[in-house]
């Protein structure tokens, strides 16, 4: 009997193109996704880097243990990286579990469930480092029109508030001639964009030894016939050169758009948190790619509330996010996380103090952001539709569509030049008529509309399946349909 299959992920992008492979295996394997009912297995992929990851793994555990005892055969397995962190004690707080796997062998998974399986018991692996680079592993992708491409695994950085170099290792690249198979395997099937990932890609090239490998790699990327946008996150500010803005700047499928992780605006705090490099360094970046990219935007992380943090220390970020104009920010309220560094130190700050920063500083972010937008009012942009991104569009007649910038664009998908129907994967051109803090509007008529196979494919609902390293042409299949993953930061 077919056995059926949900993932549920929270975390980054790391995750998110992780579930797509832990997807692969199990179709792999003779799973299909869930459509409806209670599946046989349930996934959680999941994320450590906030404090509130564990209740919410918890959480959903303790919802899920009615339903397994109502389900006979059921089996529930948890991945990612608390997984990695808390290893066998996942099933001492939940015996419900069946499998518990951790961030440096997800290809495990088909085995260690037919396993639980035959020995009616909880199975717990957990390797200290890599077993095979995920690219190797199949992949059922999430969108027809957008793909994940992974260049890279690990982090070599030391940043005193982060959980993720011991969860998921040191650096591990992969070979370039290998990342844009993948690209090209995807474009072949219709994909128009892919973001290039990894927890550190500008020093993508480390591992075997060439520099400027990062800036190679998207100038290679504008040679791929099709593939229309490129984009890559998340860079790290010390690690970040000139030869990759002239990449940007020159290779024109390459979108002016960067996401910079400030972390803070204070000198003192950056060196408590073990950033090598200082508030006037992040802004001459800035500066520099503006100057090459007077279009770009750039959006960024910023900790609130770090251990010994002052007053003067925080008016210094507000300063830095004044001169940075970024167009959007994740801000995070510090969190303790035990095994790091932070976590022990002294001037950790009461809540209502962190909580009372932050609130400043979303109010100055949305300030900011809403006179930047506010600019883009009567210019025309292109966008690539995409599905999932109003959540009131449904009420007010428009779709969604990322710009080439990255905005997030509502528009109405009316117009002489609609051609039949607008599709998400399909490009449209409109012009802005709204600008808000976090979004743009385009009330009027579509200049134009391109319909394109990843359109076609979105209709049809069928998105690409990846084979791996060896990759060949990805095949289609039908999508499963699963809960939108959580916009937490572990981008470093």
């Amino acid at each position: 009997m077919t056995r059926s299959y949900q993932i549920r992920t929270f975390g980054c992008q790391m995750n998110v193109h992780d579930s797509e492979r832990l997807a692969g295996q199990l179709e792999d394997a003779g799973y299909v996704p869930a459509d409806g009912g209670t599946p046989d297995v349930v996934v959680f992929n999941t994320c450590a880097v906030r404090e509130n990851a564990d209740n919410k793994l918890y959480g959903n555990l303790g919802h899920l243990r009615q339903v397994k005892g109502t389900n006979p055969g059921m089996q529930i397995a948890v991945g990612g990286c608390l997984a990695q962190k808390d290893r066998g004690e996942i099933v001492k707080r939940a015996p419900w579990v069946d499998v518990v796997f951790g961030t440096h062998n997800i290809g495990s998974l088909p085995v260690l469930l037919e396993r639980a399986r035959h020995n009616a018991e909880a199975e717990v692996e957990i390797l200290e480092s890599l077993e095979t680079f995920p690219s190797t592993l199949p992949a059922r992708r999430d969108s027809a029109y957008s793909g994940w491409v992974s260049i890279s695994v690990g982090c070599n950085n030391t940043c005193t508030f982060c959980i993720v170099p011991s969860l998921r290792g040191k650096e591990r690249d992969r070979r370039p001639g290998e990342i844009l198979a993948e690209v090209g395997a995807l474009v072949a099937e219709g994909v128009l964009e892919v973001t290039l990932l990894g927890q550190n890609v500008n020093s993508y090239g480390v591992e075997f030894g060439e520099r400027q490998a990062f800036s190679r790699l998207l100038r290679s990327c504008g040679a791929v016939d099709g593939l229309e946008r490129v984009r890559f996150t998340s860079p790290h500010p010390a690690a970040f050169t000139d030869d990759v803005i002239d990449a940007m700047a020159e290779t024109p499928n390459v979108c002016h758009q960067l996401h910079m992780p400030l972390q803070s605006g204070s000198d003192r705090v950056l060196k408590r948190m073990r950033r090598s490099y200082r508030a006037a360094r992040f802004l001459s970046i800035l500066d520099k790619v503006r100057a090459a990219m007077p279009d770009a935007a750039i959006t960024t992380d910023i900790i609130v509330g770090f251990p010994g943090e002052t007053e003067e220390d925080f008016q210094q970020t507000l300063d830095v996010v004044r001169q940075a104009r970024f167009s959007s920010a994740f801000t995070f309220q510090y969190s303790k996380r035990p095994g790091t560094p932070a976590a022990e130190m002294e001037g950790q700050l009461p809540k209502e103090v962190v909580q009372e920063r932050y609130d400043r500083l979303v109010e100055l972010q949305d300030e900011i952001a809403w006179a930047e937008n506010r600019k883009l009012v009567g210019r025309k942009v292109e966008l690539l539709v995409a599905s999932g991104e109003g959540r009131k569009n449904t009420e007010t007649l428009r779709m969604s569509g990322r710009a080439r910038d990255g905005r997030l664009v509502h528009f109405t998908p009316r117009g002489p030049a609609v051609d039949r129907s607008v599709r998400p994967g399909d490009i449209v051109e409109a012009v802005v008529t709204y600008g808000a803090p976090h979004y743009l509007v385009a009330d009027g008529d579509l200049l134009t509309h391109r319909r394109t196979r990843a359109g076609d494919n979105t209709e049809a609902g069928t998105r690409p399946k990846t084979s791996g390293v060896t990759l060949g042409l990805p095949s289609f299949g039908q999508p499963a349909a699963q809960p939108a993953p959580a916009q937490d930061g572990c981008s470093r």
